[in-house]
């Protein structure tokens, strides 16, 4: 279901997706043509969504992670997430691996006191490695009882397509327009005289206020953060991004990175590799060169 409400500076138009509240803005007042370009931008939600998600049976990703060490054939979408998430690993030494979803059996980031055994770390920790994988143009190999997981990519991934379709949609009358994905988000700016959209930083310490505005007229913003989703331990906050090498949450880590760039797939993954420096997050951004916001 998508909603519509008219603002002074055009329509916003609403829905819920990937777990997340999504929303396009556009500089409109044409609804039938908002109505369009919403409808656009939810059946490319829902498609990624329901090829991607591990929280759907029968799609994609459950045959990948139910394979049993069999062949999974795949299309060429399928491989260059994979090739792009090789990347990563590599670019990471094996820090941002998404084979690392399976500690999600032992760790539950629901602000409860709770600390997984050692032992039931160590029995997972095999399990984990995009190395493990094979896989080529056609046909994807995953050892068993290993999983993927394509979460840290996947909603970056779909803004970056949703923009693309609505500007091959709009290219005879461009108009601006700013993608939001539960906080992942991309905006296009069609001249130098277009308004920019005002875009909150949360606070980390109340989460309905914001720690920053930023003008964004074109690129993306994506921000990776504890503030969220997390356990205690011996009353201590341990956040949900965890070290694929250990099994345990990064320790030291900014509490939320944002990085802005030109797409929102490389925002999100730079904003999560930031956060597995931990202690050297600002140091590693630095030498991105890429425009970013650390709170601790």
């Amino acid at each position: 279901m998508i909603e519509y409400e008219r603002k002074n500076w055009g329509i916003q138009c609403h829905f819920e997706s990937m777990a997340s509240s999504c929303e396009l803005l556009l500089r409109t007042t044409d609804k039938i043509r908002a109505k369009e370009l919403a409808r656009i931008a939810f059946n490319e939600c829902k498609r990624i969504e329901n090829k991607y998600s591990r929280y759907l049976d029968n799609n994609l990703c459950y045959k990948m992670n139910h394979s049993s060490g069999n062949v999974v054939p795949i299309d060429k979408e399928t491989f260059q997430l994979l090739q792009y998430a090789r990347q990563l690993f590599e670019l990471s030494q094996g820090a941002f691996d998404i084979t690392s979803g399976v500690l999600r059996k032992i760790w539950h980031f629901d602000h409860a006191e709770y600390l997984p055994d050692k032992s039931a770390i160590e029995n997972i920790l095999p399990f984990i490695g995009f190395d493990k994988i094979d896989y080529n143009e056609q046909e994807f190999i995953l050892p068993e009882n290993m999983e993927i997981d394509f979460g840290g990519i996947g909603k970056e991934y779909c803004a970056d397509r949703i923009y693309q379709l609505i500007l091959m949609a709009t290219k005879n009358e461009p108009i601006d327009f700013l993608i939001n994905l539960g906080g992942d988000i991309i905006a296009h700016g069609v001249s130098k005289q277009s308004l920019s959209w005002q875009v909150g930083i949360e606070s980390v310490t109340d989460l309905d206020q914001a720690d920053k505005i930023i003008s964004l007229k074109q690129g993306a913003l994506a921000t990776s953060g504890t503030t969220k989703r997390y356990t205690l331990a011996n009353g201590k906050v341990l956040g949900h991004i965890l070290n694929p090498k250990t099994g345990y949450p990064v320790k030291n880590a900014p509490q939320s990175i944002t990085i802005l760039n030109d797409n929102c797939t490389a925002a999100g993954s730079l904003a999560t590799l930031a956060m597995l420096q931990s202690e050297n997050a600002e140091q590693f951004l630095e030498s991105q060169h890429v425009k970013h916001w650390v709170l601790r």
